[in-house]
């Protein structure tokens, strides 16, 4: 079988469980308005607030955005660069932007207090609108089944009685759920199989619970995801300088004692990192050599810049560090080719840097931050 035929039956098969999964998603909402429409059941006066004073209750059903913000929807049908910009913008001049209360219940909420692993931005959110408030202890068995599809992890968040949003927890009680399965990190973007897996188990903790997704359109959703995806490729920047031995090459134990002296710490799989303080990595380091090797002669400093907050100076303080090692260690800084990096170069190198910081910073993915470190994962 030829490369394009296997990529012609993948493609039809991923089109077939769309559709599939289509006809299936019509006969249960078919199926749930007739079961609502006969329900004689009531509701739980100890989980229904307000019950007891007759006051009447007005039902609000999430939703993934407001009418004024439909032209994000248009935006983000093109998997262009354009769109993460255009989503960025609105967002800087939305107070809630980031919450899923203010997206998903469709009204504004005040400011979260707490960061909340799902994120609007870089999840594909998807609101359980339930029949009937729900236990957190009810619910946690059910959405705990739900981790991952391919390499996307997948969070719940719910709405409480005061209307805010928290992690899915023991003793809550919550009137709306809210999944949010990630759109793209640095392998890939959410992919029509993944989104058709989702959509499945989805529906099956739905009925579990007694809630109905309100499930986006596929074509939406992936078109999202390839347009975040681009945005990772764009600022998957990593800066490394080396430092070479001025003469003859180092022995592993004097190294690895210059870098402990010098704040390394080793980790388990091998690699040679530097702390931030604050339980994050700065850069890292790597000997160039293998395992059984006994020497070394060049040593490689690496920076993740999107990962690394502009206020910690990652840039600056790997620069720092590799001169104080190439002093101690008789070495000199060199680039990938070899040559000798002047003062000249490095004062240009970080003026690029921090004009990557600012192109980050206007997507409202800042480098070191919770999405920046979820996406470039």
């Amino acid at each position: 079988m030829t490369d394009l035929q296997t990529s012609l039956f993948i493609i039809g098969g991923a089109f077939l469980v769309g559709v599939i999964s289509y006809n299936k998603w019509q006969e249960y909402k078919a199926k749930k308005s007739v079961e609502r429409a006969f329900s004689g059941s009531h509701d739980d006066v100890l989980m229904t607030p307000g019950k007891d004073s007759g006051e009447p209750q007005v039902r609000q059903e999430p939703k993934l955005f407001d009418a004024e913000n439909d032209a994000d929807r248009a935006a983000i049908a093109e998997p262009s660069h354009d769109a993460i910009e255009h989503i960025a913008q609105q967002h800087a001049l939305e107070p809630q932007s980031g919450n899923p209360a203010a997206t998903a219940a469709g009204h504004a909420a005040p400011a979260m207090r707490k960061e909340l692993p799902v994120d609007d931005l870089i999840d594909c959110t998807i609101p359980l609108v339930l029949e009937a408030p729900i236990r957190g202890d009810k619910a946690l068995p059910a959405l705990q089944s739900l981790r991952h599809v391919g390499n996307k992890p997948i969070h719940f968040v719910g709405e409480d009685a005061n209307g805010d949003w928290e992690p899915v927890a023991h003793g809550g009680i919550y009137s709306t759920l809210l999944a949010g399965v990630q759109l793209a990190n640095r392998s890939s973007p959410l992919n029509e199989i993944e989104y058709s897996e989702l959509v499945m188990r989805l529906r099956q903790i739905a009925d579990d619970l007694g809630a109905e997704p309100d499930l986006p359109d596929m074509p939406e959703v992936i078109n999202t995801a390839r347009s975040l995806h681009q945005f990772v490729i764009e600022h998957d920047a990593q800066l490394g300088v080396n430092i070479q031995s001025s003469g003859a090459p180092w022995a592993i134990s004097t190294l690895l004692a210059a870098l402990a002296r010098q704040g390394f710490d080793a980790r388990p799989e091998g690699r040679m990192v530097m702390s931030d303080g604050d339980g994050g990595l700065l850069f890292s380091l790597s000997t160039n050599a293998s395992a059984v090797a006994e020497t070394a002669s060049r040593l490689t400093l690496l920076l993740d810049v999107p990962r690394v907050a502009p206020a910690r100076d990652g840039y600056g303080a790997m620069v720092a560090c590799g001169r104080s090692l190439a002093a101690r260690l008789g070495g000199v800084l060199v680039d990938d080719s070899n040559q000798p990096l002047t003062e000249v170069q490095l004062a240009e190198i970080a003026g690029q840097v921090d004009a990557f910081y600012q192109e980050m910073e206007a997507a409202e993915i800042p480098a070191g931050s919770v999405r920046a470190l979820r996406l470039f994962s």
